[in-house]
């Protein structure tokens, strides 16, 4: 099952500060190219984030799939893919808070020139403090380095949040939608397109 767009928003690789400490406060927020040792924290991310935003429309057993050994395989060989491919993390201070993959379609005519944000996730109690902005800059960025011109995700119909991120950056449904298989029922996803060089509003 293809995977959807939450921006709920961490998680440190330790125990420490929260968020709502000092120490979290002065905390320098970052968004950098994912490597090797990331791959732990992204899975985690990933369940957990999915946990919290699709319990109601994803059965259980699907999430926990994304936790098993092919999902970290697919991360891994995702963070190795080079040239057009991007994974990203958001971090502040030690704290991994959230990620994004993206990458930039190969072909002529209709996709040429046209990428897709395929994951964009920030935990829920890191939310409200630029995390999703900013990689969905770093990613739109990288992006239009690789050559993209616009760009394009698949968000499920009922995540009205995702939608209205995605809404700031002038990216607004397209009039497309699919519907996946989710093993116990089917989930509806829109497809949001816009441009790769449009600052988030509001």
């Amino acid at each position: 099952m293809s995977t959807g767009v939450a921006l709920l928003d961490g998680h440190r690789r330790e125990p420490g500060p929260g968020p709502s400490g000092m120490h979290a406060h002065m905390a320098i927020a970052a968004v950098r190219a994912a490597d090797a040792q990331d791959i732990e924290e992204i899975v985690r991310i990933q369940v957990d984030t999915w946990r919290t935003a699709y319990a109601e429309i994803v059965p259980a057993a699907a999430i926990e799939q994304l936790a098993g050994p092919e999902a970290h395989r697919a991360w891994a060989a995702a963070v190795e893919a080079g040239e057009g491919f991007h994974v990203l993390v958001a971090t502040e201070g030690d704290w991994t808070v959230g990620f994004c993959a993206a990458a930039l379609y190969a072909g002529t005519g209709e996709t040429a020139g046209l990428a897709e944000i395929s994951t964009l996730l920030v935990e829920p109690r890191w939310g409200r403090r630029g995390h999703g902005g900013r990689l969905f800059a770093a990613a739109t960025t990288a992006l239009r380095a690789s050559g993209a011109e616009r760009g394009q995700a698949w968000v499920p119909e009922v995540d009205t949040a995702s939608r209205k991120f995605y809404a700031r950056a002038g990216w607004e449904a397209d009039g497309a939608a699919r519907t996946l298989d989710t093993g116990d029922g089917t989930l509806r996803e829109v497809r949001v397109s816009g441009p790769l060089d449009a600052a988030l509003r509001g």
